[in-house]
This record gives structure tokens, C-alpha cells and sequence, in this order.
């Protein structure tokens, strides 16, 4: 009788604890929901899909808004594919641990080792120093952001590489996708693989993301969000098919939720290789820049690790989340271009980082 009665308190203690966390979800994504149809409202946007997950499992996944206006589509999260913009990165990052693993690249080492035919500047910079903003490559200039010309990586590159370093690598932390551009050429030279075949074999297929993929600029792309620059009026065709790896994937937010699960309990690549993406670069001076290579790096408002990174493009503005203590991933994906993200990203990072 007593084993009857203890096994009975065991059973309702452990009922009462699994109400108790269902509850406080259910109240963190009730709040969630209003942040969210507030933001929509605030900031014109036409559609919003929102995937969160805790300790592995989604616990969370709606879409707000809408994929096209006219005709009327609903987004689904596990459907609707968004441009992710600078999240990319993340991805090409997670390709090249995969490269650094199997010592096909050694991020110290300069990159004329890997492409001795680029063309000569200034100064020598490391493929370390590449992704992680440090090695001085410029930015866009004038409508190169708006390219609507399909090209290869290799053209993407020529649009580049006879211009002047902008200044001693590892003396200034200056954020760019060419950089990436560059990278992503390494990465396929050295592997002797295509780019995009690369990420697909070492990240989209071991990890499931079965609707992720290339921003085809000629291809009729099934589920594929249509793209806005302000609340009803659509943005200018462009194609991203040579920045791929910094700014050219098109997923889902439920998609991002796996590659964040990736990051915080990694199975295709080890701790050690991902640790050299997700640890803060520094300076020559020492000062930290808060970017690994294709992460930001940062704390959270209880001072624990936060990995991210937004994303910027046309028709698209974007966020990845991931608290590895917490064991919490939140993607974020809307289809207009230009949407100040920071408020809505401090606010949903109050809500469940308790």
C-alpha cells in the first residue's frame, strides 16, 4: 500500500511539474504572438514566419500575414521559402568547419595559398580573417547591391578583386559580403566542388533542410514568398545567385531551427571545428569585434552565450537566434525589405531567455 501511495505521489509531482513548464510556454508564446502581430503592424510588414524550439523540439511555428497579396497566400513555417539574406553566412560557416575538419582548409593560412592567381594587394590576409570581416575587402558600391544579372561566384568576384584593400586586416572589423563571395571561391576551388553542391552534401542534407536552397533567379521556385518593399508594393527583381554564401539561400524558418539545433549540439562537424566559427575574432589591438566567422557573438540578458546573425537583402529582413545554455533557437523571416528588427529581437529574447 505505501509503494501504491509513494508511486501515486510520483505521478502527480511529475504531472504538476509537466503542467507547470507547459503553462509558462504557453504563456511566453502567448505574449509572443502579440509581440509579433505588433511588430507585423508597426513595421507594414505583408508576412512574417516565426519557428522557435527548446531543448531540440519545435515548440512553436506560425506564420503571420501573408507569402503574396494578390493572389491571397498564407505563410506556412514549414512551407514558405524567404530570402535569408546574411543568415547565408551561418550556412557557409557551417560548410567550412566541415572543410577545416578534414584539414581541406587551414583557416590561418593565407589566401593565396588556396588561390594563388588572386590578384595582389597591399597587404596578405588569412581565409580567418576573410569570414570574419577583418581583412579589409570592400563593400557594395553604388547599384551593385540591386545586380540583376545572373553570374558565377568567379564573376561575383571579378566585381571585386582588383580594388585596393581598405585597410590593414585585423586592424578594423568591416562588415561585407564580398567577403563571402570570395570565400565561397576558396571553398569550391579547394574542394573541387561546386559551392553550391558543397553546402548541400555537408549542411542541407545531413541536417534535413530539405527546403533550403539556391535563390534561382530564373527558376519558378514552388512556395516561394513573394518579395516587398513596402507594405503592398513589390521590390525590384534581383539575382544572388554569385553572393550565395554571403546573401543568395532561400529557406524556412522551421528549416533555420535545424541549423540552429546544429550549432548547439553539433553532429556533422565536431565541438572544436565549430568553436573557431562561434568564437569572437579579435583586433590587433586586442578589442573583440563580436563576430566569430558567420556568427555574431554576444551575451544575453542573464550574461549567457548568444549566437545570431540578421539578415538584409531585397525583400527580406531576418534573424537567426540561437542560446546554447538555454538550449533555445528562434528564427525569424519576413518578406520587406528594410524592417528594424532590434527592438522586436530584444523583446523576444526578454520573453523566453527568463
Amino acid at each position: 500500500m505505501k509503494r501504491i501511495l509513494a508511486s501515486l505521489m510520483l505521478l502527480l509531482t511529475s504531472v504538476g511539474f509537466g503542467q507547470s513548464v507547459d503553462n509558462s510556454e504557453q504563456d511566453q508564446i502567448k505574449t509572443a504572438k502579440k509581440l509579433v502581430k505588433k511588430f507585423l503592424r508597426k513595421q507594414g510588414i505583408p508576412g512574417i514566419s516565426i519557428s522557435i524550439s527548446k531543448n531540440g523540439e519545435l515548440i512553436w511555428s506560425k506564420g503571420f500575414g501573408y507569402a503574396s497579396k494578390k493572389p491571397r497566400t498564407k505563410i506556412d513555417p514549414n512551407k514558405t521559402l524567404f530570402r535569408i539574406a546574411s543568415i547565408s553566412k551561418s550556412i557557409t560557416a557551417l560548410t567550412l568547419a566541415n572543410l577545416v575538419e578534414n584539414h581541406t582548409i587551414n583557416l590561418n593560412r593565407s589566401i593565396y595559398n588556396y588561390l594563388p592567381d588572386y590578384p595582389k594587394n597591399t597587404y596578405d590576409f588569412t581565409v580567418k580573417e576573410l569570414g570574419g570581416h577583418l581583412a579589409g575587402i570592400r563593400s557594395y558600391k553604388g547599384n551593385e547591391f540591386l545586380l540583376n544579372k545572373k553570374m558565377s561566384i568567379s564573376e561575383g568576384v571579378d566585381l571585386f578583386k582588383n580594388d585596393l584593400l581598405l585597410f590593414e586586416p585585423s586592424t578594423q572589423f568591416s562588415y561585407n559580403t564580398f567577403g563571402y563571395v570570395l570565400l565561397s571561391e576558396i571553398m569550391q576551388k579547394v574542394s573541387k566542388t561546386d559551392f553550391n553542391k558543397l553546402v548541400s552534401n555537408a549542411v542541407f542534407k545531413p541536417l534535413g533542410m530539405t527546403n533550403t536552397m539556391l535563390d534561382d533567379s530564373e527558376k519558378s521556385i514552388p512556395n516561394k514568398t513573394n518579395f516587398y518593399r513596402t507594405k503592398r508594393k513589390l521590390s525590384t527583381p534581383v539575382s544572388n545567385e554569385y553572393k550565395v554564401a554571403g546573401g543568395g539561400f532561400l529557406s524556412t524558418s522551421e528549416d533555420l531551427i535545424k541549423l540552429g539545433e546544429e550549432i548547439i549540439s553539433p553532429q556533422t562537424v565536431s565541438k572544436a571545428a565549430l568553436s573557431e566559427m562561434i568564437t569572437s575574432q579579435k583586433l590587433k589591438s586586442g578589442q573583440l569585434t563580436g563576430y566569430g566567422i558567420g556568427f555574431s557573438v554576444e551575451k544575453t540578458i542573464k550574461n549567457t552565450p548568444k549566437y545570431f546573425h540578421t539578415g538584409g537583402g531585397v525583400g527580406a529582413s531576418t534573424v537567426l537566434l540561437i542560446f546554447p545554455e538555454e538550449s533555445i533557437v528562434i528564427s525569424v523571416l519576413t518578406n520587406k525589405t528594410g524592417v528594424n528588427m532590434e527592438d522586436f529581437v530584444n523583446g523576444m529574447e526578454s520573453i523566453f531567455i527568463e
